[in-house]
C-alpha cells in the first residue's frame, strides 16, 4: 500500500520518467506529446463484443502509453494523473464531437487522447464521467483508486475548457471477480459479464445527463483511457 512517506518522496525527490525512463522527470516531453499529440479516433476491439458503444482513443496501448498508465494505476505514480485526465478530457471531447451524443466510459486499460479546444455539450445538464469500479481488494493494495481519480480530473479538464462535466460513479461490483491480467479477449469478457450493476439511486442520476459506463453497453458514446 502507498504510504505518505512515498507521497512525499515524489515531492521531494527527482523522479524519472514513468514512460521512457528519463532521468530527472516524471514525465518527460516526448512522453508528454505522446498524450497529447494526436486526435482521438475511434477504435474498435478485435473481437468486437456485440453491443459495444462507440469509443474513442487517442494513443494506442503500448510502449509509453502502456507504461504511464501501469505506473499510475499499480504504483501510484500521482504525479501522472492530470496529464491522463487531461488525455481522457480529450477522448471525451471526440465522442462529444462525433453525432452530438455523449458519455464517458473511464478505464484504466487501455490507449489515451490528446486533443484541443472543447466541442461543448448541446444537450440539457452536464456530461457525466462513469468510472468502471475497481475491485475493493485492488483499491487497498494500490492505496488509491486511479480510474475514479483520472476521471476527477478529465471532468476538471472538461470544465476548465467550457463543457459542464462532473462524475457520477453509480456503478458497483455485484460479484467478485478475477484479476484480469493474464485473460486473452474472450476470457475477459466472460469475467466481467454481469460483474457490474447500478447502485441504488443511480439510475435516477444517469438521467440527469449523457452518460456512458463500461464495460457494460450503455447508450451514448465513450471516450476511453
Amino acid at each position: 500500500m502507498r504510504g505518505w512517506w512515498q507521497d512525499l518522496t515524489d515531492l521531494v525527490l527527482p523522479a524519472d520518467c514513468a514512460g521512457c525512463g528519463a532521468p530527472r522527470t516524471a514525465l518527460c516531453p516526448r512522453c508528454r506529446a505522446t498524450l497529447r499529440g494526436s486526435a482521438a479516433r475511434r477504435v474498435r476491439p478485435v473481437p468486437e463484443p456485440a453491443g459495444l458503444p462507440v469509443v474513442h482513443a487517442v494513443a494506442p496501448y503500448a510502449a509509453e502509453v502502456r507504461a504511464l498508465l501501469l505506473a499510475h494505476k499499480e504504483r501510484g505514480a500521482l504525479t501522472l494523473t492530470g496529464a491522463l485526465g487531461t488525455a481522457l478530457a480529450g477522448a471525451v471531447r471526440a465522442s462529444l464531437g462525433a453525432d452530438g451524443c455523449a458519455g464517458a466510459h473511464a478505464g484504466a486499460d487501455r490507449g489515451a487522447h490528446a486533443g484541443a479546444g472543447s466541442a461543448g455539450w448541446p444537450g440539457r445538464g452536464p456530461v457525466l464521467l462513469v468510472p468502471v469500479p475497481s475491485a475493493r481488494w485492488a483499491v487497498r493494495a494500490r492505496g488509491h483508486d486511479p480510474v475514479r481519480r483520472m476521471a476527477l480530473a478529465a471532468a476538471g479538464e472538461l470544465r476548465r475548457t467550457g463543457t459542464a462535466a462532473r462524475v457520477a460513479a453509480v456503478l458497483r461490483q455485484r460479484r467478485a471477480v478475477a484479476d484480469q491480467a493474464g485473460l486473452d479477449a474472450r476470457r475477459r469478457l466472460e469475467n466481467l459479464a454481469g460483474a457490474l450493476e447500478v447502485s441504488p439511486g443511480g439510475g435516477r442520476l444517469l438521467g440527469a445527463g449523457p452518460a456512458g459506463g463500461g464495460p457494460v453497453p450503455s447508450r451514448g458514446q465513450h471516450g476511453r483511457v
